[in-house]
């Protein structure tokens, strides 16, 4: 009786230990994992990094129902795909490249709600009346409020360099864009806001 609770004991303390492991690996030891069918290893590559996947393809198509489902295609990408996955960038890289994949299809399907660029830039925010504007005066919300109205390519810039942190080399990969054109449009960007949160 005692040998079985120590030894069911010892596996408790084993299993505990392989998990912190695993769930200390870093990405690409995940993904070469995922490529030989580790299921835990997609959990913690999940885990790790739906929060950040889903709030840009949020941003990206302003649809929660539309970004989740959208998640899920990412995620089942990266099981499917991991083998083919090349190490040439990091695996947020990656992941960030296939979801704006994933959103723009999403987008072209959606043809009978797509509007044009730049009528989405002059919708107005129906909370943007006088006394709303009064009421949120901090530099933070002036600042989310004047991206809403930067183009989808400046937004896009914006988004991926100050929120997700990403080098124009990582930017430039995702947008498949060269570097040079990430650093014209944050030139861009960030001078309109300028303006937009001087004009607020």
């Amino acid at each position: 009786m005692l040998n079985t609770l120590i030894r069911a004991r010892s596996a408790a303390v084993v299993t505990t230990a392989t998990t912190a492991r695993e769930r200390s690996s870093s990405d690409e030891t995940l993904v070469a994992r995922i490529a030989d069918g580790d299921r835990f290893a997609m959990e913690v590559l999940f885990a790790r990094h739906r929060t950040h996947v889903y709030r840009w393809l949020l941003r990206f198509v302003s649809d929660e129902t539309l970004a989740e489902d959208l998640l899920s295609d990412v995620f089942l990408d990266v099981w499917r795909q991991a083998g083919r996955f090349e190490f040439r960038s990091s695996v947020s890289t990656w992941l960030l490249s296939i979801a704006r994949y994933k959103a723009l299809s999403a987008r072209r399907r959606r043809r009978d709600a797509e509007l044009d660029d730049e009528i989405v830039c002059t919708i107005a925010d129906t909370a943007d009346d006088p006394e709303v504007a009064l009421q949120n005066k901090n530099r933070g919300e002036l600042l989310r409020q004047a991206l809403t109205h930067l183009s989808p390519e400046h937004r896009a810039v914006i988004d991926l360099v100050y929120y997700h942190e990403k080098r124009i080399e990582d930017v430039a990969q995702i947008l498949e864009v060269p570097p040079a054109t990430v650093k014209t449009r944050m030139f861009y960007a960030r001078r309109k806001l300028a303006e937009l949160v001087r004009g607020a």
